[in-house]
């Protein structure tokens, strides 16, 4: 591991005396008893800084960001789309930024229109029957489908099925969510050409099953040959088939989850329609559900609580599904960091616009597997979907694919996935989404080719990497392990 190359100064090592960039107004409001003597702090270091610095200061530090507006992401599984600035404009408008969800429902009807069309729009984009808006994230969604799935078996009095099933090839946050619950996992291995193993299913599959979380597409790009079948032997058992839908990018007006059979799955609207992700958030992630299961959705759904006719629009309000799980979320959603955005992407794009992201997603990450294939082992060669994982290792080399990735940001490049899914070794997991153009796959495709030479004539380089970047490699098991949670403080303070 090398030693980070350079020491950024902090906002308070920029500090000095006498600089201000602020000026604070008159109070306007009654002056008020300062707490107690033995609470106050004798001093408060704060930095000493004009506005001007500030805003340099942290420009400066935004350039270190890399972000799917500077360049390629080909972060497989995470699907880091392209986000259109349109959706940017429309989720500022003065009617969604400044409304608040306690505000009387007369108030905020525009808002409540546009949650209860997204619930129709992702309900005929999915083939559910209902779909609830509140998830906070992805794996928040699964939480909430598998309650969904746990109520509704106990509402039938059978309480013994404790047992969720979860593939090989699944997402780790699957049989985290069941976990979370209680419930044991059974994981079933994947065949040789990534499919589900059928016969390792069917002795699975007791009544003593609550369900499949089975994500489909999978973490290998690929779409389940027997989908169908294994929907039936799930059933068949009394189980419940449980969709993850963070790879729907790859189904867009194709097929739809529920007219498979699933009878739960949760969209992610950070990943399919193109919501941006980092900085903690705001993910979304709403759940859809077959009709057997539409009453034990999250309260409140927005619904039409009086029609309207020719001369008045209908009154959208708040409904409560009869056997509901509860609430997941404080108030009723991601509203303007999810729902506005994600809204504005699928109304733009149309049915037709958004089989065509589907389609070109697919496209682009076959067309990169051929690129790399006489270059790159591909364990599980055939079709793919929206990505593909290639091995991160050749024969006779001690390169990894922790190696390849960072040798990849020398070419100026997000490094994809690495060492998921866990069933490849030495894993390169590639999504090129359908935002991107075939300059931009060719020139990743020649990156990874020429680093492939590289690996058998200059392995140390690659050992090495990254070389251009503000900071060299990171111990990153150690950052992990040894957690550094603390606030800066200078030296000389002390807080009485």
């Amino acid at each position: 591991m090398t030693d980070v190359k350079i020491v950024e100064p902090t906002i308070f090592d920029l500090s000095s005396p006498g600089r201000t960039g602020v000026t604070m107004p008159a109070s306007d409001v009654p002056a008020a008893d300062l707490p107690p003597q033995h609470l106050l702090r004798a001093d408060l270091p704060l930095p000493e800084l004009a506005e001007v610095d500030v805003v340099r200061h942290y420009m400066h530090l935004s350039k270190f960001n890399y972000s799917v507006d500077s360049g390629f992401y080909p972060l497989g599984s995470c699907t880091m789309k392209y986000n259109p600035k349109i959706n940017e404009d429309t989720c500022r408008l003065p009617g969604f930024l400044f409304t608040h969800p306690l505000q009387p429902i007369e108030t905020v009807q525009g808002n409540l229109a546009l949650m209860y069309t997204m619930q129709e729009w992702l309900k005929e984009i999915s083939g559910f029957a209902a779909v609830t808006l509140q998830p906070a994230a992805g794996a928040h969604g699964e939480f909430c489908g598998v309650l969904i799935m746990r109520a509704y078996h106990k509402s039938r009095g059978d309480h013994k099925r404790t047992k969720m099933i979860v593939p090989d090839s699944a997402h780790g946050t699957n049989p985290a969510s069941a976990g979370m619950l209680g419930m044991s996992i059974v994981v079933i291995p994947s065949d040789e050409r990534g499919n589900v193993d059928l016969e390792k299913l069917k002795a699975a599959c007791d009544d003593t099953v609550v369900g499949m979380m089975l994500t489909n597409p999978n973490t290998l790009g690929m779409f389940d040959e027997h989908v169908e079948e294994i929907i039936k032997i799930v059933h068949d058992c009394g189980g419940l088939m449980y969709g993850d839908g963070a790879n729907l990018n790859a189904l867009l007006g194709i097929v739809r989850p529920g007219d498979l059979g699933f009878d739960v799955m949760h969209f992610n609207l950070h990943k399919t329609f193109a919501v941006p992700h980092g900085g903690g958030g705001p993910g979304s992630g709403p759940v859809g559900v077959a009709e057997r299961l539409a009453d034990f959705l999250p309260e409140p759904l927005v619904g039409i609580i009086e029609e309207g006719d020719e001369e008045e629009p209908p009154l959208f309000g708040f409904v409560k599904p009869e056997k509901s799980i509860g609430r997941m979320k404080a108030f009723h959603g991601h509203f303007g960091g999810g729902l506005v955005r994600s809204f504005t992407y699928i109304a733009m794009h149309g049915p037709d616009g958004l089989k065509d992201v589907s389609q070109y997603a697919v496209l682009n990450a076959n067309y990169l597997q051929a690129k790399l294939r006489d270059t790159y082992t591909i364990p599980y060669d055939r079709i793919c979907m929206h990505e593909f994982v290639a091995e991160g290792r050749f024969e006779g080399s001690d390169v990894r694919a922790l190696d390849i990735a960072k040798r990849l940001m020398d070419y100026n490049f997000h490094p994809p996935t690495n060492y998921f899914p866990l069933i490849v070794h030495e894993a390169l997991m590639i999504e090129p989404t359908e935002t991107e153009n075939k300059d931009s796959l060719d020139a990743f495709a020649d990156a990874l080719i020429k680093i492939a030479e590289e690996s058998k004539s200059q392995p140390e380089l690659l050992h090495s990497a990254p070389h251009i970047t503000p900071f060299g490699r990171m111990d990153e098991v150690k950052a992990a392990r040894e957690l550094v949670l603390c606030c800066w403080l200078p030296e000389n303070y002390s807080d009485q």
